[in-house]
């Protein structure tokens, strides 16, 4: 009697585990469904925006006027030299919004690249600041690792920010990695007259600095230089910040309105 008790507990305990296991097994299946999917739906937000992508000196080419017909949160399109980094931006009325928003304003956990809506959208701010998702393979902000690597940083110092009102040039200044919190990076409301703290402060703290660009935003005058900061996510620790810091040069081209 009492070894079939003991077997039929065994045969219990038998089944149990192997639904664990096969519970265990659907939801790895359904994560790794689920984390593909994020990212093709990603992927296929970009190419469908790309053909909204405004370009300078083309008579056919898109305009703003399209691309903010989708969404007249579009404020600019950042695009940053040899990454996959292509991308309209946008600015909610607060900094959650677009967290979890594509720019057609559909539910993603990808989001958008966005601007901190502590600044202004016409980037007149001495500071600006971007925020994006960190995402694998490079999707979103998750190039912003490439400049991490050494070789890779110092090849690559150039992006571009369309607007409306015309084009700025953006040269890389600095690679940074700092606390989700920093008192610096993460208050663009204090830097919108003038940025020159912040270039103290990525002096000091850079991981990886381009002297020529540094040199070339302290000789703007301080209450003139623009600088434009790209923040996401790191696994270098907890609650670590991967920054991307560039200077502003307004060019003299237009950009269809």
């Amino acid at each position: 009697m009492q070894r079939r008790i003991i077997r039929f507990l065994n045969s219990i305990v038998s089944a149990v585990v192997a639904v664990v296991l096969v519970l265990m097994l659907l939801y790895s299946a359904y994560a790794l469904w689920d984390n593909q999917h994020v990212y093709l739906l990603a992927d296929s937000v970009q190419n469908d925006l790309l053909a909204f992508k405004p370009q300078e000196e083309e008579e056919a080419a898109p305009s703003f006027e399209e691309l903010q017909a989708i969404n007249p949160d579009v404020n600019a399109w950042l695009t940053m030299e040899g990454t996959h980094i292509d991308f309209p931006v946008v600015q909610g009325s607060n900094n959650f919004e677009y967290l979890s928003l594509d720019v057609y304003g559909n539910f993603s956990l990808a989001g958008s690249i966005y601007l901190d809506s502590r600044n202004s959208r016409t980037y007149t701010d001495a500071y600006s600041l971007l925020h994006g998702h960190h995402l694998d393979q490079g999707r979103m902000f998750g190039d912003l690792d490439l400049y991490k690597q050494r070789d890779f940083f110092d090849a690559h110092t150039t992006g571009t920010l369309l607007m409306p009102e015309g084009r700025y040039a953006l040269d890389v200044i600095a690679y940074l990695l700092v606390d989700a919190t920093d008192s610096v990076i993460f208050a663009p409301q204090r830097w919108t007259q003038d940025a020159a703290d912040v270039l103290d402060f990525a002096k000091e703290k850079a991981v990886f600095i381009h002297e020529d660009a540094m040199q070339r935003a302290l000789g703007v005058p301080s209450d003139e230089v623009r600088l434009l900061c790209l923040a996401t996510c790191s696994t270098e620790y907890t609650d670590a910040r991967t920054i991307i810091l560039c200077l502003m040069t307004r060019a003299e081209q237009e950009v269809s309105p």
